[in-house]
């Protein structure tokens, strides 16, 4: 055996240790939240208060290990935060966001998925709920390990709706909600897509279109940035803190039009320093927006944390509801201890640091190739989407959204890469074959033009064409090479069909665990 076999066997020795490291912390979590809510058993010492514990430390794991992907993704994509930055970043505003500002009361039965007057007793509704977290956590495992991400909030309404099916029949399902969150399936990706690729479109067109860079930043970012400072101003107010203070949609945006206007001052103060503290180009461009995607990613990790985790562990609040304050009873709606609440937080951090990067660069560089200008645009897309669907009452999923934005920026690269070849296509077609040097001489010119100037080139061009004034053209062969630019793909399909395939299967996947689980559970426990 030689030594690259050896160094082979040693590098896939290290991975498998890696593994098993990985493997170990989760397990002693899983172990120390098994103990405690052993200790929080008021009297005996309830089996199922500690089974469904345990279950949920392990959903808010994956939940970490998967659905934090979007709030930091873009941003270790684009290099704005590396991925130790980035998780450590996510780690704390995710725990702050369900510690501080977590929801003190959930909907149990998730939205009003299914009809809790329809479920016999107390034991069938426990039975419902421990199915609902179980099927829940195990299909984000299955589509953390291959790398999608998927709707946690999706995964449990799959799953409750399955358990409820299974415990009282299909009369239980409040089917007018279902429909609102099939529809959410494409409002998500497509509002999120058309947002975050306008706003790629603007700055292209004001700055990165014009022939000093710089000079059109120096103008444009401090909008850029305000504007951003007030969307996530409301976007916090209104969703992240929505269960410490309590103020109406106008009210935010007073708020967040006075935060704005100190950073709008703020940036055009630092981008009036010296021009040699910058960068110049697209690279300089690229590095204004970096603190305002630190700020972002933190700023959604904590409202992530204030409410999706919240809800996810629902099912776990509503358990430890019927087994310490009101035994024997169940209802839509149960606080959540602190006890619980600390469980989704340490799962959510100990998830993301174990299994999160993997989503994380799924979502940061395996769709399509990022930048701090598109990252940028997916967080706006994720805030102003969010708000604009919850004032008009749209369902929509936070993972769909910021994955439908990096979708969104890849497809605009895709068109205007195509569109400008189009051109360049149209310049070579309107000069002598043979005239290489006049091609060079006019794209140079053509490269350096703002987007009018560009339109107007050629306009002129083509007249000249039409009058006869320059009649050549180039090749044919030249023509068709030119024409295969047109067919190269800035989005990689094969994660389009994996990742729509994944958020197509979740309810009904969820929703076949769950009712699975339950019939498991019913038949060992009655």
């Amino acid at each position: 055996m030689d030594l690259k076999h050896l160094e082979g066997m040693d590098r896939a020795m290290d991975k498998n240790r890696g593994d098993q490291v990985r493997l170990g912390i989760g397990l002693l979590f899983i172990l120390g939240v098994m103990l405690y809510a052993a200790s929080q058993s008021v009297g005996e010492v309830s089996i199922m208060l500690v089974m469904a514990a345990m279950v949920g430390g392990y959903m808010a794991m994956n939940i970490g290990a998967n659905d934090v992907a979007n709030n930091v993704g873009p941003a270790v994509g684009s290099r704005a935060l590396t991925l130790g930055g980035a998780l450590a970043i996510a780690a704390v505003f995710e725990a702050a966001g369900a510690i501080i500002a977590g929801g003190e009361v959930v909907g149990t039965i998730r939205n009003g998925i299914i009809d809790p007057n329809l479920i016999p007793d107390s034991d069938t509704f426990v039975w419902i709920m421990m199915a609902a977290l179980i099927a829940g956590a195990l299909w984000l495992n299955i589509a953390t390990a291959i790398g999608a991400p998927v709707s946690t909030t999706h995964s449990i309404v799959g799953a409750v709706l399955g358990g409820g099916i299974a415990a009282s029949g299909f009369d239980i399902v409040n089917w007018s909600t279902m429909s609102g969150i099939a529809a959410s399936w494409i409002i998500s990706p497509v509002l999120g897509g058309l947002v975050a690729a306008a706003f790629l479109y603007l700055i292209k067109r004001s700055i990165t279109y014009k022939p000093d860079m710089m000079a059109a930043a120096r103008k444009v970012v401090p909008w850029l940035v305000a504007a951003m400072a007030l969307v996530f101003s409301v976007y916090i107010l209104q969703k992240g803190l929505k269960q410490i203070v309590h103020i109406s949609l106008m009210q935010a945006t007073l708020i967040g039009l006075v935060i704005a206007l100190g950073v709008f001052v703020l940036v055009r103060w630092r981008l009036r320093q010296p021009k040699s503290q910058f960068l110049e180009g697209k690279q300089g461009v690229n590095s204004l927006f970096t603190v305002p995607l630190i700020f972002a990613a933190a700023l959604l990790s904590f409202a992530h944390g204030s409410n999706d985790v919240a809800n996810a562990i629902g099912p776990l609040a509503a358990i430890v509801d019927v087994y310490t304050a009101h035994p024997g009873e169940f209802g839509t709606s149960a606080a959540i201890p602190l006890w619980v609440m600390m469980i989704g937080a340490l799962g959510i951090v100990i998830g993301l640091a174990l299994f999160g990067p993997k989503v994380i660069r799924t979502v940061g560089t395996g769709i399509t190739e990022l930048d701090q200008m598109r990252a940028f645009c997916i967080a706006m897309a994720a805030t102003i989407t969010v708000i604009i669907a919850s004032q008009l009452g749209l369902p929509v999923s936070s993972t769909h959204i910021a994955v439908g934005g990096v979708f969104g920026v890849g497809f605009l690269r895709e068109y205007l890469k195509k569109n400008y070849d189009r051109m360049v296509m149209e310049i070579k077609d309107h000069h002598p074959e043979d005239d290489q040097a006049a091609i060079d001489v006019f794209l140079q010119h053509f490269n350096h033009a703002d987007i009018h100037q560009k339109g107007v080139m050629l306009r002129d061009l083509k007249a000249l064409s039409k009058a006869n004034e320059d009649p050549a053209h180039f090749s044919k062969g030249e023509r068709k090479n030119l024409k295969k630019v047109y067919r190269k793909e800035l989005v990689k399909r094969s994660q389009i069909m994996r990742i729509v395939s994944a958020w197509i299967i979740t309810v009904p996947a969820t929703a076949l665990m769950a009712s699975l689980i339950f019939f498991m559970l019913r038949g060992m426990l009655a």
